[in-house]
C-alpha cells in the first residue's frame, strides 16, 4: 500500500494519472483501446473483478437463506436487508469519497464488509429449517451490515474516468468519457452475468455457502488493489466546509436579490437527479422480483438454486446490448433511448408468465435481457450529466445504491409473491417495475424538453 497522499514531483516515476493528460489515439483496438492509455492497462481488470462481490451479495444471501431454511420469505428478507443496507450505505461511503478522498474509505469499508459477509454464512446455518422472519433476525442483521459496509468500486471508477478526462472535456472533447462510461456500464453488465452465474453454479454443484465465501475472498483482495490504484490521486477532494460556507456568503452578498432564481435551480438540479435514481430503483425491483421468481419457478423441475443460472442468460443478453450503445448514432438522444428501451421491457415482460419448461424461460429471458443493458447504460449517463460539481461520487453511489436497494424491494416483494402464489405472482412485480420505468423516462424527457426551452428563452 501507498504510505503517502502528497503529490509527487514530476520527475518521480510512475506518477499518478493527470486529468491535464490527453490519452493517445491507438493504433489498434477501436475507441476502447483508448482508455489503458488514460489509466494504465492495471486499472481495468482490477476495477472489473473488484466490483464482482457486490454482484453475488443479494443473490448469494437469498440462495443461502433459502436453501439453509427453506423458506422463500427468509431468503426474500435477508436479500432484501442487503439492499436496504447498501441503500443507505453507499451514498454514505460516496460522501466520504467526496471529503476524505477514495483510498481510506475503500480500504475501509473492505475490512468491515468481510467480516460481515462471514457472519451472513455463520448466522445463516444457525437456524436451519426456520421458516418464520422473526426467527431469523440474526441473519437479517449480518445481512444488514454486509449491505451498509459493501464496497462501491463501480461508482467510484466512474469518479476516477471523470476526474482523468477532466481537461479534454474542458477543451470540447468528451469522446474519452463517453468511451470511459460505456466500459463501466458494461462491466457492470458483465458482473451482473458472472456474479448470480457464480452463485448457481457454486452453491447447485458445492455448497450454498461458498459463493458469499468467494465474495469476501474477493472483496479481501481486489477491493484494496483498487482502493491504493495510482488513479486515485487524480480525483480532487470538495472543498473544506469553511471554504465553502466563505464562498456562499461572498455569491449571497453579490447576488441577494437572486435567492429565488437559486432556490428554483437548485429544485430543478434536484428532480434532475431524483428521476434517474428512482429510475434504478425501478431497475431494481426489477431484477430483485425477477430473481425472486426464478428461485420459485426453478425449483418446480429442477432446485432453486439454479435460479442463478437463468438469470444469467438475462444477463448475457444485457451485456451484449450494453456494448452495442457505445456505437449507436448521436441522433439517438438519450431520453428517447431511455422510452424506447423501458417500453421494450415493459412489453416483454408479459412473456414471462407463458414458460412452463426451462428452455422456454431461457429464450424469453434472452430477449428480455436486450433492453436491459441499453436502459442501464442511459440512466447512469443522465445520472452522470445532471449531477452536481463536487458532488459526482454521491450521486454516482446514489444511483447504484438504487439498483440495489431496488433489487431488495424487488426480493422481499417478490419472495413473499412467491411464497404465497408462486412465480407467476412474483413476475407481476417485475412486469409493473418495467412499466414504471417506462412513466419516468417520459417524465425525464419531459424535463429536458422544458429545460431545454428555458435555456433558449434565456439566451
Amino acid at each position: 500500500m501507498s504510505t503517502s497522499t502528497a503529490p509527487q514531483p514530476p520527475a518521480a516515476p510512475r506518477p499518478a494519472p493527470s486529468a491535464n493528460t490527453k490519452a493517445p489515439t491507438p493504433q489498434f483496438g477501436g475507441r476502447f483501446a483508448r482508455l489503458p492509455a488514460l489509466a494504465g492497462r492495471g486499472f481495468l481488470p482490477v476495477g472489473l473483478f473488484a466490483r464482482l462481490p457486490l454482484a453475488m451479495l443479494t443473490l448469494g444471501t437469498l440462495t443461502l437463506a433459502t436453501s439453509v431454511t427453506g423458506s422463500y420469505a427468509v431468503g426474500g428478507a435477508a436479500a432484501g436487508a442487503v439492499g436496504i443496507g447498501s441503500a443507505v450505505g453507499a451514498p454514505i461511503l460516496g460522501w466520504l469519497a467526496d471529503r476524505l478522498g477514495q483510498r481510506p474509505v475503500l480500504l475501509i469499508s473492505a475490512i468491515l464488509n468481510v467480516v460481515a459477509v462471514l457472519a451472513v454464512i455463520a448466522t445463516a446455518y444457525l437456524i436451519p429449517g426456520v421458516h418464520d422472519v422473526g426467527a431469523a433476525l440474526g441473519v437479517i442483521a449480518a445481512a444488514l451490515a454486509a449491505g451498509l459496509s459493501c464496497p462501491q468500486v463501480g461508482p467510484l471508477a466512474r469518479v476516477r474516468w471523470m476526474a482523468l478526462t477532466a481537461e479534454s472535456r474542458r477543451a470540447g472533447d468528451s469522446t474519452d468519457l463517453d468511451v470511459a462510461l460505456s466500459y463501466e456500464s458494461t462491466a457492470d453488465e458483465l458482473t451482473f452475468v458472472l456474479g448470480p452465474a457464480l452463485v448457481g453454479v457454486l452453491a447447485s454443484l458445492v455448497a450454498p455457502w461458498l459463493p458469499l465465501a468467494l465474495a469476501a475472498a474477493l472483496t479481501l483482495t481486489l477491493v484494496p488493489a483498487f482502493a491504493v490504484h495510482r488513479t486515485h490521486a487524480a480525483v480532487p477532494r470538495r472543498a473544506a466546509a469553511g471554504t465553502r460556507a466563505g464562498s456562499r456568503a461572498v455569491r449571497g452578498n453579490a447576488a441577494g436579490g437572486n435567492a429565488e432564481t437559486r432556490a428554483g435551480s437548485r429544485l430543478a438540479g434536484l428532480s434532475a437527479v431524483a428521476l434517474p435514481v428512482l429510475a434504478m430503483v425501478c431497475m431494481g425491483t426489477f431484477f430483485g422480483s425477477t430473481q425472486a421468481a426464478l428461485s420459485a419457478f426453478a425449483a418446480g423441475f429442477a432446485t432453486s438454486e439454479a435460479a442463478g443460472l437463468l438469470y444469467a442468460v438475462m444477463g448475457i443478453s444485457s451485456a451484449a446490448a450494453a456494448i452495442s450503445v457505445a456505437y449507436w448514432p448521436a441522433g439517438f438522444p438519450v431520453t428517447a433511448r431511455w422510452v424506447t428501451g423501458a417500453a421494450a421491457m415493459a412489453g416483454l415482460s408479459a412473456l414471462l408468465f407463458l414458460p412452463t419448461d426451462g428452455w422456454g424461460m431461457v429464450l424469453v429471458l434472452l430477449a428480455l435481457g436486450l433492453p436491459v443493458g441499453p436502459v442501464m447504460v442511459t440512466v447512469f449517463a443522465i445520472g452522470g450529466l445532471v449531477a452536481p460539481a463536487g458532488r459526482l461520487a454521491t450521486v454516482m453511489t446514489a444511483l447504484a445504491s438504487g439498483i440495489v436497494a431496488g433489487t431488495a424491494l424487488g426480493s422481499s416483494i417478490g419472495g413473499q409473491l412467491a411464497q404465497e402464489g408462486g412465480h407467476h405472482a412474483a413476475f407481476l412485480v417485475s412486469a409493473a417495475a418495467a412499466a414504471a420505468l417506462f412513466a419516468l423516462g417520459a417524465a425525464a424527457a419531459a424535463v429536458v424538453v422544458r429545460s431545454r426551452r428555458r435555456s433558449a428563452q434565456a439566451s
